[in-house]
C-alpha cells in the first residue's frame, strides 16, 4: 500500500480557519446558556421544565436537521450552504437576543439549533474535502477545536455575561462570529462546484429526523423520577430507536441518493472511530455534567467558578491535541487513542473518593491531565473517520460521525444523571453519592480503552484510493466495481479540489 507524505493540501488552512469562526459560535451558543436556565426561568416567571427547553429544543431542532445537510450541500453548493447557515445563525441569535417571552426565546433558539444543524457537519465537510486525504489529524486538532472549547469556556461566558450584562446580551456574544464568518467564508471558501438536482429521500428523512428527535427527547428526561423506566423516557426512545431502524433498513435498500449512505459503515476506519467517539462522548459530555454538580453542589460554588474550575481541562486538551495528531499519522491512531483514554481514566482518579474538602489544586491538575487525554483521544478518532473516503462519501461521513458523537454524549449525560439522582438519594452521605456516578463514568472510559483495539492498526495517513479500495474488497462484485470508479475519479476530485482551494 502506497503511504502518503503526511503533508497538508495546498490551500487547506483558509479553509480551516474561515470555517473555524462559524464553528466556534454554534458551539458558544450550545453551552452558553448552561448557567443560564435557572435565572432565566426566575427573569421570564416560568418553571424550570419550560425554560429547560431552551437547551433542549436547540439540540432537537439541530438534530433534525445534520442528516438533510449531504443533500444541500448536493443541491446548494457547499459555500452557498455554508453562507445560508450563518445567515440563518445571525438572524436567530437577534431574534433570541429580542425575545419578550419564553415561548418567543424558546423559538428563536430552535432556530439557531436548525443552523447549528447545518454547519457542524458541514464544517468538518468542507475541511476534509480540502484536505483531499492529506494531514487529516492535523488538519482536524485545528477543525475540532469549537468541540473543546465550547464545553469548557461556554459556562465561563455565560457566567460572566450573567454577572455584567442584561441577559439577552447572552444571545447576541454568539453574533459577532456570523457577522465575521459570511465574508471570510465569501472570500476564502472555495468556489462551488457544479450542482446537482437530486431528489429528496423523504422517507428516509421522516424516520430518521423523528427518530433522533425521540431518542433524544425520551434521553433527556432520563432525571425524572423512575429514570429510564419512566413512561417519558421509555416511550420516546423505545420509538426512537424502532425508527432509526427503520431508517437504516430503508436505506441500505434503497439504490441510489440516500439520505445517509450507511454503507460507508462497511469502511472499518469509519464504523470504528464512530463507535469510539459515541464512548468519548460519554467520557466528554457525561463527566461535564458530574463535574460541574460536584463543584456547585457539594461545594457550594457559583455557576462561574465551576465553570472557571474547568478551564485547565480545556487548557489541557489544547496542549494535547496537535502532538497527538502528529504521532497518529506516525504510528497509527489505535494506540494514541488508547494511551488517551487511559489517560482521561487517570484525570478522573480524584472524584472518585472526592468530598467537600478535597484540595482543589489536586483536583485542577488532575483536570488538566483528564483535558490531555481528552485532546489525545479525540482528534485521531475524528481524522480516522475520513480516511479512504471519495470526496462525494465525505458529507455522509460528517453526518454519521457527529450523529455518533452526539448520541454518546446524550446517552452518556442521561445515564449518569440517572446514576448521580439515585446515588445521592440511597448513599450514606452526597459524596458518597458522587462516587457511584464517578465510578459509573471510569467505567465507560475503561471500556473505551478495550474497544480502542478495534481501530486500525497503522501509520500514516494512506491515500484515499487505496483505503477505499482495501475497505471495499469484500463487499462483493458490484462493490468491488464501485470501488475502482471511486478510487479513479478520487486522483480527479482531489486535484479540482486543490484548484479550487488554492
Amino acid at each position: 500500500m502506497r503511504k502518503s507524505t503526511g503533508g497538508v493540501a495546498p490551500g487547506v488552512w483558509p479553509v480551516a480557519w474561515t470555517t473555524l469562526v462559524g464553528g466556534l459560535g454554534v458551539l458558544f451558543a450550545t453551552t452558553v446558556v448552561a448557567v443560564a436556565v435557572e435565572p432565566l426561568a426566575g427573569i421570564l416567571d416560568v418553571p424550570l421544565s419550560t425554560i429547560q427547553w431552551i437547551s433542549t429544543g436547540y439540540l432537537l431542532a439541530l438534530a433534525v436537521v445534520v442528516p438533510i445537510v449531504p443533500w444541500a450541500q448536493q443541491r446548494l453548493g457547499g459555500r452557498h450552504l455554508w453562507v445560508t447557515g450563518l445567515t440563518l445563525f445571525l438572524v436567530a441569535s437577534v431574534l433570541a437576543a429580542v425575545a419578550w417571552d419564553a415561548p418567543s426565546l424558546i423559538a428563536s433558539r430552535m432556530l439557531q439549533g436548525a443552523a447549528g444543524g447545518v454547519l457542524m457537519p458541514l464544517m468538518t465537510t468542507l475541511v476534509m474535502q480540502a484536505a483531499a486525504g492529506k494531514g487529516l489529524a492535523r488538519v482536524m486538532s485545528v477543525v475540532s477545536v469549537p468541540a473543546v472549547l465550547g464545553p469548557i469556556l461556554g459556562p465561563v461566558l455565560g457566567g460572566l455575561v450573567l454577572d455584567a450584562l442584561d441577559w439577552h446580551w447572552l444571545f447576541l456574544v454568539t453574533a459577532p462570529f456570523a457577522l465575521a464568518g459570511i465574508p471570510l467564508a465569501l472570500r476564502y471558501l472555495p468556489k462551488d462546484e457544479p450542482t446537482r438536482s437530486a431528489p429528496l429521500d423523504g422517507v428516509g428523512f421522516a424516520t430518521m429526523a423523528v427518530g433522533l428527535v425521540a431518542v433524544l427527547l425520551g434521553l433527556s428526561n432520563a432525571s425524572k423520577d423512575g429514570g429510564f423506566v419512566h413512561p417519558d423516557v421509555l416511550v420516546p426512545l423505545a420509538g426512537g430507536v424502532v425508527l432509526i431502524a427503520g431508517f437504516a433498513a430503508w436505506t441500505l435498500r434503497r439504490r441510489s441518493d440516500p439520505l445517509v449512505d450507511l454503507r460507508l459503515l462497511r469502511h472499518r476506519p469509519l464504523s470504528s472511530s464512530t463507535t469510539l467517539l459515541f464512548l468519548s462522548g460519554f467520557a466528554l459530555y457525561g463527566a461535564m455534567l458530574l463535574i460541574p454538580l460536584y463543584f456547585q453542589q457539594l461545594r457550594g460554588m457559583t455557576p462561574l467558578a465551576a465553570g472557571l474550575l474547568l478551564i485547565p481541562q480545556g487548557v489541557g486538551s489544547l496542549l494535547s491535541r496537535s502532538p497527538a495528531a502528529r504521532l497518529a499519522e506516525t504510528i497509527g491512531a489505535r494506540w494514541v487513542v488508547l494511551v488517551g483514554f487511559v489517560v482521561v481514566a487517570i484525570g478522573t482518579l480524584p472524584f472518585l473518593g472526592a468530598t467537600e474538602s478535597t484540595d482543589l489544586v489536586l483536583v485542577s491538575a488532575f483536570l488538566l491531565v483528564r483535558g490531555i487525554g481528552l485532546g489525545a483521544v479525540t482528534v485521531p478518532l475524528m481524522a480516522l473517520a475520513f480516511e479512504g473516503l471519495a470526496r462525494d462519501e465525505v458529507p455522509h461521513a460528517s453526518v454519521i460521525s457527529r450523529i455518533g458523537q452526539q448520541l454518546g454524549g446524550s446517552f452518556g449525560t442521561a445515564v449518569l444523571a440517572v446514576v448521580l439522582q439515585t446515588g445521592i438519594t440511597t448513599a450514606a452521605t452526597p459524596a458518597a453519592g458522587f462516587h457511584v456516578a464517578f465510578w459509573w463514568a471510569t467505567g465507560f472510559t475503561v471500556l473505551a480503552v478495550v474497544l480502542s483495539l478495534v481501530l486500525p492498526a497503522g501509520g500514516r495517513t494512506p491515500e484515499p484510493g487505496d483505503n477505499d479500495r482495501d475497505a471495499r474488497s469484500d463487499a462483493g462484485n458490484d462493490a468491488r466495481t464501485s470501488g475502482a470508479a471511486k478510487t479513479s475519479t478520487t486522483a480527479t476530485t482531489r486535484a479540482e479540489a486543490e484548484v479550487l482551494v488554492d
